[in-house]
C-alpha cells in the first residue's frame, strides 16, 4: 500500500511541470499586451509601461519568463498579478469559497443519486424507475446556464426561500442556491451509474447465495449491493469535484460567486500568465491528491481490490 501511494505521488512530479509548461506557454502565446488592461481607457506613459514589462520579464523569451516563474513556485512563491497583489493571496481568497461551492455541490448529488438510482434499480420498469430516468435526461439535456436562471428566479425571486445571489454572503448558508443548482446539472449522470450499478449487482452469484442462506433484504442491500455499486459514481463525483475546484464559472458568474471561475476568468482575459499557472497547478495538484483517496477508498468498498 505505502509503495502505491507513492508511486502515485511520484507522478505528479511529471504532471507538474507538463502542466505549467503548457498553460504558461498558451497564456504566452495570447494576443494583445496584458499590462494595457491596467490602465483602461488612458494612454499609459512609455516609461511606466517600459518599468512594468521589465519588472513582470515581460520582454524576455518564454522560456526565461518560464524560468523565472518555475523557480518562484519551487521556492513557495506562486507570483504577482499585475496589479501588485501575490497570487497567494488571491488564490486563499477565492479557494475557500469554491471549496465550499464544491463540497455541498457534490454532496447534493452523491445523496440524489444514491437514493433515486438505487429506488430506480428496486422498481426497475414501473412508474418511478420511468419518471426518475426522463428528469436525469431533461437535467442532462438543459445547459446549466438555463437552470441556474430559472432557479434564481423561482426559487429566490419569486419564492424567497434563498437569496438571487451570493456576493460577500459566502459562507456555507449562502451558497446553497448556486450548490443545488450545480447538484442538479451533475446528479444525472451518476444516477444513472448508480441504477445500472444497482442492477448488475443484483443479479450477481454472491447476492442471490446470501438471499438463500435467509438473509433479510435490509441486511443484503446495504452490505452486499450498495457497497459494491457505489464505486462507479464514486469515480464519476471524483471527476465532478475536480471540475468544480477548477471553477464553476458560469454558475458563479450567475450567482457572483466570488470564487476560483470568476478570478481565473478575469485572470484569463486580462493575460495574467502568473494568476492562471498558478491556479491551474494548484488544482493539478489537488485533483492528482483527490484522485489517490478515491483509489484508496476502493479498496475499503471492494475486499477484492488490492494494491501491490
Amino acid at each position: 500500500m505505502l509503495g502505491y501511494i507513492l508511486r502515485r505521488l511520484l507522478q505528479v512530479i511529471p504532471v507538474f511541470f507538463g502542466a505549467t509548461l503548457l498553460i504558461y506557454f498558451l497564456v504566452f502565446a495570447m494576443p494583445g499586451d496584458p499590462l494595457l488592461a491596467l490602465f483602461g481607457d488612458k494612454t499609459p506613459n512609455p516609461a511606466v509601461l517600459e518599468q512594468l514589462r521589465e519588472q513582470y520579464h515581460l520582454n524576455d523569451p518564454f522560456i526565461v519568463q518560464y524560468w523565472y516563474y518555475i523557480t518562484g513556485v519551487l521556492q513557495g512563491d506562486l507570483g504577482t498579478t499585475y496589479s501588485g497583489r501575490p497570487v497567494s493571496a488571491v488564490l486563499a481568497a477565492t479557494l475557500p469559497v469554491t471549496g465550499r461551492l464544491a463540497v455541498m455541490a457534490i454532496a447534493i448529488e452523491f445523496t440524489l443519486a444514491i437514493i433515486i438510482g438505487t429506488i430506480s434499480a428496486l422498481r426497475k420498469g414501473k412508474l418511478f424507475d420511468n419518471v426518475s430516468l426522463v428528469v436525469a435526461l431533461v437535467a442532462i439535456a438543459i445547459p446549466i446556464f438555463v437552470v441556474a436562471f430559472l432557479a434564481q428566479y423561482f426559487l429566490a425571486i419569486q419564492l424567497g426561500w434563498f437569496k438571487p445571489t451570493v456576493g460577500a454572503d459566502n459562507d456555507w448558508g449562502g451558497l446553497w442556491l448556486p450548490a443545488i443548482v450545480l447538484g442538479f446539472s451533475l446528479y444525472a449522470v451518476s444516477m444513472r451509474l448508480m441504477r445500472s450499478s444497482v442492477i448488475e449487482t443484483l443479479n450477481q452469484d454472491w447476492v442471490r447465495t446470501a438471499y438463500s442462506k435467509g438473509l433479510s433484504r435490509s441486511r443484503v442491500l446495504p452490505v452486499h449491493v450498495l457497497r459494491n455499486s457505489l464505486i462507479p459514481v464514486i469515480t464519476n463525483s471524483a471527476t465532478n469535484f475536480g471540475v468544480l475546484l477548477v471553477g464553476a464559472t458560469v454558475t458563479e458568474g450567475i450567482f457572483n460567486v466570488p470564487g476560483v471561475g470568476n478570478t481565473l476568468f478575469e485572470a484569463i482575459r486580462r493575460g495574467e500568465g502568473p494568476t492562471v499557472v498558478s491556479f491551474v497547478t494548484v488544482f493539478v495538484i489537488l485533483y492528482v491528491l483527490v484522485n489517490l483517496l478515491i483509489d484508496l477508498l476502493y479498496g475499503l468498498l471492494d475486499p477484492r481490490i488490492r494494491y501491490a
